[in-house]
């Protein structure tokens, strides 16, 4: 999945001195300089802009080298070409510095899980999730969680990516997303099953299956949760997207989602 918004990169600063606590009102955010909390930002800044990404900024053959190792990697989404290193520092809610072009809307992909364990907390603050230790499998009614190894995750397992839920999912498979350096195909499909629990693994296609068992339990698409829930109410702009593939879809009580 993907995920669009603003290229901002927010670095919050504590302080260990009493301070009147001050909040942005709406798109105004009121700045001051860094040398106010006696901070010198200089050199910090000249590295965020010297250091940014090594690859190319045209996303779509980035994303193509990086994964370039995986079995059957193909680009299954929106890319767009990227901007240039951009930021925003905040202190206490004021704006002490920023630099490129913060308006800019880029793409950004691992927060989605960011924003997934978020829909996951909104399900169990609704009651739509009894427990996060409850077995996933009690929840969504197909053959995704069938079996002696995938019947024993929970939740917990799947937000903590160490479920090692096995499968496929929108045409890919668990054991393609990141394998071993060692090994080829052969080792890869037959590979021992951890407990879940037990073994960690920064896993796409575990995350997608995530998202289609929130799914399958708000009956309704994640992005309007998303967007309900929490985009909405803190005002943010509209100018944010969250994609998923191109063929990742379901139906849900007739309707496709």
């Amino acid at each position: 999945m993907k995920f669009w918004i603003s290229s901002i990169l927010f670095i919050f600063l504590c302080t260990s001195q009493a301070q009147e606590i001050y909040f942005p009102a709406d798109t105004l955010w009121e700045s001051k300089s860094p040398e106010t909390f006696d901070l010198n930002l200089d050199a910090a800044i000249d590295f965020a802009k010297k250091n940014e990404y090594s690859e190319s900024r045209d996303l779509e053959q980035a994303i193509l080298k990086g994964f370039e190792r995986e079995p059957f990697h193909k680009i299954m989404g929106p890319v767009k070409r990227r901007g240039g290193p951009a930021g925003m520092i905040l202190k206490n809610g004021y704006k002490i510095a920023e630099w490129g072009d913060v308006q800019r809307v880029d793409m950004t992909f691992s927060v989605t899980k960011s924003f997934l364990s978020t829909t996951a907390l909104i399900a169990l603050q609704e009651n739509i999730i009894h427990n996060f230790n409850d077995t996933v499998s009690g929840y969504v009614w197909d053959s995704t969680f069938d079996g002696p190894h995938n019947s024993q995750i929970t939740w917990k397992h799947l937000l903590q990516q160490n479920s090692d839920w096995s499968g496929e999912l929108w045409d890919s498979h668990d054991w393609a997303d990141r394998p071993s350096a060692s090994g080829n195909i052969d080792s890869w499909r037959s590979r021992k099953l951890n407990e879940p629990g037990t073994f960690f693994k920064y896993n796409d296609v575990r995350v997608n299956v995530l998202a289609y068992s929130l799914l399958h339990v708000f009956r309704k698409p994640l992005p309007t949760i998303l967007k309900e829930n929490i985009m909405d109410p803190i005002g943010a702009s509209h100018s944010w997207r969250w994609f998923g593939y191109d063929n990742s879809w379901t139906t849900i009580d007739g309707y496709k989602m």
